[in-house]
């Protein structure tokens, strides 16, 4: 106890009366205490060494600003870092610094005044404190100013070794170094679990140091895997109570005041592993005879816009998701189960509501009129793509034999014509061809195969696309704003470099042309049956820009089209719920159309959801990466014959055909020999033999490691490699023309 002057005229002035006064008023600073305890002169020394002693015996903590608050409590203003939701939804944060017993009280973050946007996982906030007086957590927290991103965030597993500090090996392939975690910063994680960590700026033995920030699991746990990408790109999971609420809480609708489409035979064709069906077709010959050999076409699409309004809790955590995100072994949903599994798929034999649109086509293919109809539709049947080929082949199964001559035929006979129109067209015709990853019981694939493109594939495409235009088409005509799916056509820089490669293997073109899809077709096709046939599909996907969403129209070059917007799948897609809300609104379909606040924000949606499109594509293909880095560890050692898919001054990318495989061959495992990288040519130019590995060429190599942590594989050279037989030859002889393959699109996706 600070000894008190024999002057003194404060007898009360103790610890005690300090520790009162700081439970009743925590964050006050010593002004404020000498102020309540009538404090003066000499006395404010004594009151100096109490707090001093106070805080160093962890009674009482230093907050901000020279305040104090009882240890255990917040200050009154503080920072937080935003690390999760509560099951409202509500960000919820912590303190970046706590000093207290025990782990850091969690604080649901309240909006300040200004605030117009919630602030997102990582995020820093200045907040005002105070005790809750109801719900999940002690303290609330008023923003009085968002800090933005905190600091920078690495995903990794934890490694314990005996007589060692704890280390986190990362996700990351970037990350070069694994970080250390003292005892104090665990956060009670076990050994094997994936985290996520914070670096700190402190350094020593072992490495760069870092705190546990949040723990996901074990590594050992079945769907690691996709979890490890979830978290790596920020996907959001889980749903707030009150949009899982309104979603469980909606009703079927009823047919007053809507089109009835109920006796029009309507089927889906989805693939096999469908959960959700948003797209059902009909087709049949047109009746008016002034278009003999013309074809009706009828798309149906889930009326989404009926149960997700705008502004609502459902409409809120769709924008933020901006679409589905599908892995091997799970899907993260746009929309919760009770809409897109239930109310918004068109289930066979289901009474749905729909929004539908009715296309008629001449005997070209080519489209004459469309209307739209908000409808109320039963769906006839669900077939999968298999089951419809078969139809379309003419040996259906027992299930699809009753639909042979009144459905499926006419389906068939309307897409043949409108592939007459799409021939002209000559939308860009890249041959992808995509994995199946089949995941069995245990967590673990099963096996990896190519999907079979089917015909019946093609023909959903066709119909998708074509109700999409007709969607943009209608709302230009209405002049209302909507958000476009565009796609630019590729810039010079792109265009220069595939022409300095196609120059390398013969293949002549005209820097100066104008850019129309059909040209890279005609260089696909010439690449068609040769060496550079499965390379080329990829250099000329390469070449071009990628589609985005924007609210100003610049065509979609890809596609060849003038106009384009998404539609057909609002179930997984935000674009598509506003493009159906836009023409409710527009052509005064009923209620759940664009609101005005909505309009007025479309730039920054369509900029959000193209984010949130290609956050998706990332994570998928990561986890894809994991899953086939865990399926070839059984094979570490095998030969192999890889196809050089990428060329860089480190080495070489190679792509396995059995499995689709994607590996690197490092530039040292070429031997003792320097290599020059030649950009234009795509290869790797030995100095001294002058030995070429280029694009296209296939290498014997075995598989020296595989990754799954981090979703990498890494091949040497076959001992066997025979490098003069894998070089390409520098002037090739031109292949012959050949006739242009058949689309590989996605579902009206472009």
């Amino acid at each position: 106890m600070a000894r008190r002057p024999a002057h003194s005229s404060l007898p009360a002035l103790t610890k005690k009366a300090v520790l009162e006064h700081l439970a009743a008023h925590p964050g006050d600073t010593k002004r404020d205490i000498a102020k309540a305890l009538k404090v003066k002169g000499a006395d404010r020394h004594i009151l100096k060494h109490i707090l001093a002693e106070l805080a160093q015996e962890g009674t009482i903590a230093k907050g901000n600003r020279r305040s104090f608050v009882p240890a255990g409590e917040l200050p009154e203003v503080t920072v937080l870092e935003i690390f999760g939701e509560d099951p409202d939804g509500e960000p919820l944060g912590r303190p970046l610094e706590w000093k207290g017993e025990g782990p850091a009280p969690s604080v649901l973050i309240l909006p300040g005044r200004d605030e117009t946007k919630a602030p997102g996982r990582g995020d820093k906030v200045l907040a005002r404190i105070s005790r809750s007086r109801e719900g999940h957590t002690a303290y609330e927290g008023r923003i009085i100013k968002n800090l933005g991103a905190s600091a920078h965030r690495v995903l990794g597993v934890l490694k314990r070794e005996k007589g060692m500090l704890p280390r986190i090996d990362p996700i990351d392939r970037k990350t070069r170094f694994a970080f250390s975690v003292e005892q104090s910063d665990l956060g009670g994680a076990e050994d094997g679990e994936l985290v996520v960590i914070e670096p700190s700026s402190r350094h020593g033995i072992g490495g760069p140091r870092a705190r546990i920030v949040e723990r996901l699991g074990s590594m050992n746990e079945p769907k690691t895997v996709s979890l490890i990408a979830i978290h790596a790109h920020g996907i959001p999971t889980d749903f707030p109570r009150e949009a899982i609420e309104q979603a469980e809480g909606a009703k079927p609708v009823q047919p007053a005041g809507r089109t009835d489409l109920r006796k029009i035979p309507l089927i889906t064709i989805d693939p096999e592993d469908a959960r959700d069906h948003d797209d059902a077709v009909w087709a049949g010959l047109d009746s008016d005879p002034s278009n003999k050999g013309g074809h009706v076409v009828i798309v149906a699409i889930a009326d989404v816009a009926h149960y997700v309004t705008p502004g609502s809790a459902l409409d809120r955590e769709a924008w933020k998701r901006g679409n589905s995100v599908y892995f091997p072994d799970r899907v993260v949903p746009m929309l919760p189960e009770a809409l897109s599994a239930d109310l918004c798929s068109l289930r066979e034999d289901q009474e749905r509501a729909c929004l539908a649109v009715r296309m008629v086509f001449d005997s070209q293919g080519k489209k004459r009129r469309h209307e739209f109809l908000r409808a109320i539709m039963r769906s006839a049947a669900r077939l999968t793509y298999a089951e419809a080929q078969r139809c379309f082949d003419g040996k259906p199964d027992a299930k699809a034999q009753t639909l042979q001559a009144d459905v499926m035929q006419p389906l068939w006979d309307a897409y043949r014509t409108l592939t007459i129109e799409r021939d002209v067209r000559s939308p860009l015709d890249l041959d992808l061809p995509e994995r199946r990853i089949i995941i069995g019981a245990d967590g673990k694939i099963q096996t990896i195969a190519f999907r079979e493109r089917l015909e019946s594939m093609r023909l959903i495409e066709e119909f998708m696309i074509m109700a999409n235009v007709a969607a943009a088409e209608s709302l230009e005509k209405a002049r209302q704003p909507l958000i476009y799916r565009v796609h630019e056509e590729p810039s010079l820089e792109k265009l220069y470099a595939f022409s300095d490669y196609l120059k390398t293997i013969g293949i002549p073109f005209a820097k100066g042309q104008v850019m129309k899809p059909g040209v890279f077709n005609r260089i696909l096709a010439r690449a068609k049956g040769t060496p550079y046939e499965e390379v080329m599909n990829d250099v000329v996907l390469r070449t071009q820009a990628q589609a985005i969403y924007a609210p100003e129209n610049i065509g979609h070059f890809g596609l060849n089209l003038q106009r384009y917007a998404h539609f057909t799948s609002p179930i997984r897609r935000y674009a598509d719920l506003v493009v159906h809300r836009a023409l409710i609104r527009g052509l005064k379909l009923g209620e759940g159309g664009l609101s005005d606040s909505e309009v007025a924000s479309l730039s920054e949606t369509a900029e959000h959801i193209s984010m949130t499109e290609r956050r998706a594509m990332a994570a998928e293909r990561d986890s894809v990466d994991r899953y086939v880095a865990a399926f070839m560890q059984d094979r570490v050692g095998a030969v192999f014959d890889g196809r050089i898919t990428g060329v860089t001054r480190f080495g070489l990318f190679l792509r396995l055909k059995e499995t689709g495989a994607d590996g690197l061959l490092p530039i040292r495992a070429l031997g003792a020999e320097f290599f020059r990288h030649d950009e234009k040519r795509h290869a790797l130019v030995g100095e001294r033999s002058g030995t070429v590995y280029s694009l296209g060429a296939i290498v014997r190599v075995r598989l020296a490691e595989a990754a799954p942590l981090t979703g990498g594989l890494r091949f040497d050279l076959a001992e066997d490699e025979d490098t003069s037989s894998k070089v390409m030859s520098k002037r090739p002889s031109r292949p012959g023309k050949r006739n242009l393959p058949r689309p590989r699109r996605g579902r009206g996706s472009g």
